[in-house]
């Protein structure tokens, strides 16, 4: 059975370009599809058109009859005062509509009505009633709320005062509740954290309907969907498989079409050629050439079917990175921050090394950027020290960009921004991050979120730096910027630290883990995979009841709470020394066996010199924990 079906839909905003041109594609019951496509190719415009609120120029849009879709938007609206509870709650507005039938009839039948009519249509509604899930109405949106980290706290505040990520997941929330049979998810993993976005991927591996996502996390797109559809100059192309498929499978189809195309431009060349000579065989009064050589520009012309393939212009710029000088990034010690009764984290210790790339991760609101912005400078801790080393110069993308000036144009808020920049090197600045023509004229007030960050990287990549710190880097990139600025990281050789819900974009670059969890961090000196290893071994062995607590007091003291992190941060840290032991012992071991190869001994003696640093680095970090367990 088909769901969805579109054919021919055209749509355009202005006279110049058509968004749609002629998109034709089918969606069968049960598929999970991906929308892929760059930034303002068409995939919000189109989930619009199939939810009504946009028409379309041209073309066909149908629904099958009977099918309830949803719509998980990037922008939700919602009435003047509503609260979180209210917004979960309206995703049952027919049951409630049914629940308020079946309370009039109920007071009817008490005031002594006993007509057989209403005593059926009784039966009927509280059957339908029943069979909606009428009566487990609260365990489903608690069920909900828990998987999508929406607290209890967070469901007595008002929707319109939540952060961007907050409402995506209320959002998010309120439409897996309609339970609906076809679900269409623009970007929902943006705002989301690890835990959450892992809850909605092994909820869409249990929904029985029809799922359609605009996604640009390549880790979800892997779990989720089966089929790609991609919208490319207005058309659809279509791959038969997950992300990892499409990737692959699109780069081949590019080599296949670009070998066509030059077997036919040399053809082409080898018929051009015969057909010059016989016209000059013409020219020297062979008129029956002449025809032959009509004839053969003919043919030629009639042969020039396929267009040269072409690729995405990649983005080419690269952190301008400073030599670092010194064995200390970053320093924190002793650092606490609280907002008013809430406490973010408290009585934190760490040390950044030179070269180090350090992925922060941990729960939405848990106070991420609160300590990025201590570090920085923008926010002071309650107590403790943050410091960087003498020979940082460090740069930062925050993640809600904002401009002191939004209304200048881009080519002006660079002139003003980089004294000394000319408008002609600000306008090749710009080109090189695909703002071009017309583009640098515009006011920044209008750009989009990937816009933005591009506009703040091209900034931020003309300065010298050793030490750089991304707050959500990838947010609101399509997935060629993604990949431009995975590119970009890879060739900085400076220091790292970042924060991110890609998993892809953790698991390529990070070498530590920090995560923030019950108002600590925990450091784990390790890449992202064998993180998760460690999580899913500790997860497996943490007991299944909790210890007593004394009644009235939820939550065990302040101090043992430190203690225990202090404690849990001992037994990483012993157990990263014992591993760079090893490794020193089984390189010694290799340098003996190579002790006739000069160039293999060198390249040995280094690694050995860098295993015994990063030792060194985790011996202090362990005199630290000792002293605060000792505390």
């Amino acid at each position: 059975m088909i769901d969805i079906s579109v054919s021919g839909l055209v749509k355009s905003f202005d006279l110049e370009k058509q968004i749609l041109d002629g998109l034709t594609f089918q969606i069968d019951t049960g598929e999970r599809v991906g929308l892929l496509g760059k930034n303002g190719a068409g995939k919000t415009t189109l989930f619009k058109i199939l939810t009504g609120e946009l028409g379309c120029d041209a073309g066909e849009v149908v629904i099958a009859s009977g099918r309830r879709l949803g719509l998980i938007s990037q922008i939700p609206v919602y009435p003047a005062g509503y609260t979180v509870e209210d917004v979960l709650q309206s995703a049952f507005a027919r049951m409630h509509r049914l629940k308020a039938e079946m309370d009039a009839l109920t007071e009817r039948m008490a005031e002594g009505e006993s007509d057989a009519l209403l005593l059926k249509r009784y039966g009927d509604i509280t059957a339908r009633f029943e069979g909606l899930g009428g009566y487990d109405t609260d365990t489903a949106v608690n069920k909900v709320a828990n998987g999508l980290s929406i607290s209890a706290e967070m469901r007595t505040r008002l929707f319109d005062q939540l952060s961007g990520g907050e409402k995506t997941r209320v959002n998010l929330g309120r439409l897996i509740l309609e339970d609906t049979d076809i679900l269409l998810l623009d970007e929902p993993t943006n705002h989301l954290d690890l835990q959450a976005t892992e809850w909605l991927e092994e909820y869409l591996t249990k929904f029985r309907g029809t799922v359609v996502t605009i996604s640009h996390d390549r880790y979800f797109l892997d779990r989720t969907v089966t089929r790609i559809i991609e919208i490319e100059d207005g058309k659809a192309a279509f791959y038969s498989g997950n992300y990892s498929f499409y990737a692959i499978e699109k780069e081949r189809r590019y080599q296949e079409r670009m070998k066509q195309y030059l077997k036919e431009q040399a053809k082409i060349e080898q018929l051009e050629k015969s057909a010059e000579q016989l016209r000059m065989f013409a020219f020297k009064g062979m008129d029956k050439t002449y025809r032959r050589a009509i004839s053969m520009e003919r043919r030629i012309e009639r042969m020039r079917t396929v267009s040269k393939p072409t690729k995405a212009k990649k983005l080419d710029a690269r952190f301008a990175s400073r030599e670092f000088r010194g064995d200390e990034v970053l320093q924190i010690k002793g650092v606490s921050k609280s907002f008013g009764e809430r406490t973010l984290f408290s009585d934190i210790y760490l040390r950044v090394g030179g070269g180090e790339r350090i992925a922060f991760i941990g729960e939405n609101g848990t106070g991420k950027t609160t300590l990025l912005n201590m570090i920085m400078g923008l926010e002071r801790p309650d107590a403790g020290m943050i410091r960087q080393g003498p020979a940082v110069r460090s740069a930062y993308l925050e993640q809600m960009i904002c401009f002191a000036h939004p209304e200048r144009s881009l080519v002006d808020t660079m002139l003003y921004e980089k004294r000394g920049m000319t408008a002609n090197s600000a306008r090749n600045r710009l080109a090189a991050y695909q703002f071009q023509g017309e583009d640098v004229f515009k006011s920044v007030d209008v750009l989009s979120g990937g816009e933005l960050a591009r506009l703040r990287l091209c900034m931020l990549m003309d300065e010298e730096i050793n030490f750089l710190i991304l707050d959500e880097p990838t947010n609101h990139l399509d997935i060629a910027a993604r990949e431009w600025i995975e590119e970009a990281v890879e060739a900085f050789d400076g220091t790292l630290l970042f924060v991110s819900h890609d998993r892809y974009f953790i698991n390529r670059f990070a070498t530590r883990v920090w995560e923030l969890e019950g108002g600590t961090i925990n450091d784990y000196p390790m890449g992202f995979a064998q993180y998760r290893a460690v999580k899913a071994e500790e997860k497996k062995n943490a007991p299944t009841l909790a210890a007593p607590v004394k009644k009235g007091d939820t939550r065990p003291p302040r101090g043992n709470r430190t203690q225990q992190a202090a404690r849990r941060q001992l037994t990483i840290c012993e157990t990263a020394i014992a591993k760079l032991e090893a490794e020193c012992a089984r390189l010694d071991d290799e340098m003996t066996i190579h002790g006739s190869d000069a160039g293999k001994l060198a390249e040995l003696y280094a690694k050995k010199q860098e295993a015994e640093a990063r030792m060194e680095e985790q011996m202090l970090r362990w005199e630290e924990l000792s002293l605060q367990v000792e505390e």
